[in-house]
């Protein structure tokens, strides 16, 4: 178990006193203005902080305690407060025991042991000697308690709806590839797992070739569990070329039998047994230890992707790290909260279901996401932590947006997006070579449609100058917080 020793920092204290007391309502900038216009959304439902890396005040603030929704932005707080209490090295374990004739396999809720990961594991059972698994294959998933599964919509296959789970394996999930040949569209999945029934009559036909939804609606993909099958049996558009989609189709028992069973075979090893849940028991043999990447490199996929399932894992991670197994959400927010309040970050207003940001009840405000960025980035993990953020027009969720324009590869942005929610919060490079901290959440029913626009006009504004433009400057109310 891993004890947080307390250290408070003045000027952390400060800074989050200062965020919480300004006035609210100062003036937002002139182009970001007529974006929200243009956009139909008020300013009341936008929360803002820009504010130079190292400056006593912010530039800008706008509603910054307010509470709100954020979206993917609250896996900043999440992964902040993870690399700070279990450092960048971290690395997740994976035990196999030898039980008699069982094999017993206990998670520690790796976020990331996907389809390679565990080919790996399972061929250095191989190189170890176990030729053939005589008994069952015992899933210890012990590590985590039970789980509600969070699902945000009514969409039960799509892999951000996967619910957390100590020994969760490849996320669960089928990857279907759509590729035109020929005159036929050829439909293939990664893993090929035994029992999926898998129908395809698509049709290739001319037009434009829509995302999302619209493209699952278009090629008529339908799913079922027990037993597992896929069929799509609509149109699909020549100018879609190769496609993929990721599905979540099994139940994580009868996954897991599947991937043994073909992996296991293709090894040459047999299996005669079948999978159930259980431990191992006290005569059961350690017989190999699988790691998982650092801790660094799962928080890079976590915000580059915005990665809900992987942050779910992290932040139960965190409540059993701190708290003890079996991990409990709650433990997790009372672990961030002493991470957070070390720094002087007292977020009375935040609120953490499962800490990806994928939920409708997670609440924190412009300015408690903005102290979270200062402290990030005068802590031991800032490179971890800042590398982390998709770049714009470079990478991540940030890949295609502001394609061309001057603050392309010059900000750092984690992006956010629900039904009625749009939000960004990073570090941008501005043309002077000063770095400013940005958070910006919309909370609107527009926000969703119409609300990128708002935010890269934001974006653009402080790379352009946001100092020397700024539409007014932030000022601490009478009896406010004073410097040290």
């Amino acid at each position: 178990m891993i004890v947080m020793m307390p250290r408070l920092f003045k000027t952390f204290a400060v800074l989050a006193a200062l965020f919480h007391a300004l006035a609210a309502g100062a003036e937002l900038p002139r182009p970001v203005l007529q974006a929200l216009k243009t956009a139909g959304i008020p300013a009341g439902s936008v929360g803002v902080v820009v504010q130079e890396v190292g400056a006593a005040r912010p530039t800008l603030v706008h509603e910054a305690h307010d509470s709100m929704n954020p979206a993917s932005v609250m896996k900043l707080v999440t992964t902040y407060a993870a690399l700070e209490l279990l450092g960048p090295a971290f690395r997740w374990k994976t035990e196999a025991y030898v039980d008699g004739n069982d094999v017993v396999l206990k998670g520690y809720g790796d976020p990331k042991l996907n389809y390679e990961s565990f080919w790996m594991l399972l061929r250095n059972l191989r190189a170890r000697g176990l030729r053939d698994i005589r008994g069952d294959l015992v899933l210890d998933r012990s590590y985590f308690g039970p789980v509600a599964d969070g699902r945000i919509d009514d969409d039960a296959f799509r892999p951000y709806n996967v619910t957390p789970d100590a020994l969760l394996v490849n996320f669960k999930s089928l990857r279907f590839s759509f590729a035109p040949v020929d005159s036929a569209v050829r439909v293939f999945a990664e893993p090929a797992l035994p029992g999926l029934e898998l129908v395809n009559s698509l049709k290739l036909a001319e037009g434009s070739c829509p995302e999302g939804k619209a493209f699952r609606s278009l090629i008529q993909a339908e799913f079922r569990s027990k037993p597992p099958r896929a069929s799509f049996t609509g149109a699909y558009p020549l100018s879609c070329g190769e496609k993929e989609l990721n599905v979540a189709l099994y139940e994580p028992q009868e996954y897991v039998a599947a991937m043994v069973k073909q992996l296991w075979a293709e090894m040459g090893g047999t299996w005669t047994g079948v999978v159930r849940q259980g431990v191992a028991s006290p005569n059961a043999r350690l017989f190999y230890l699988h790691e998982s990447e650092p801790l660094a490199e799962i928080v890079r996929d976590i915000n580059k992707f915005s990665n809900n399932v992987m942050a779910r894992q992290l932040y139960l991670t965190i409540a059993a790290e701190i708290g003890g197994p079996p991990a409990r959400p709650e433990l997790a927010l009372v672990a961030i909260r002493q991470v957070l309040i070390s720094r002087g970050i007292q977020a009375p207003e935040l609120v953490m279901e499962n800490g990806s940001g994928l939920s409708r009840v997670e609440r924190a405000s412009a300015g408690t996401i903005a102290a979270v960025l200062h402290a990030a980035w005068r802590s031991a993990v800032m490179p971890e932590f800042m590398s982390s953020l998709p770049v714009v027009a470079a990478d991540g969720t940030m890949k295609k947006r502001l394609l061309g324009a001057g603050i392309a590869g010059n900000a750092h942005i984690k992006t956010g997006l629900l039904q009625d929610v749009r939000s960004i919060a990073g570090y941008v490079l501005d043309r002077q070579g000063r770095r400013y901290l940005v958070v910006m959440l919309i909370n609107h029913p527009r926000a969703s449609s119409e609300g990128e626009p708002v935010l890269n006009a934001m974006l653009e504004w402080v790379y352009e100058g946001a100092t020397s433009r700024a539409g007014a400057k932030a000022r601490p109310p009478s009896g406010g917080p004073q410097r040290p």
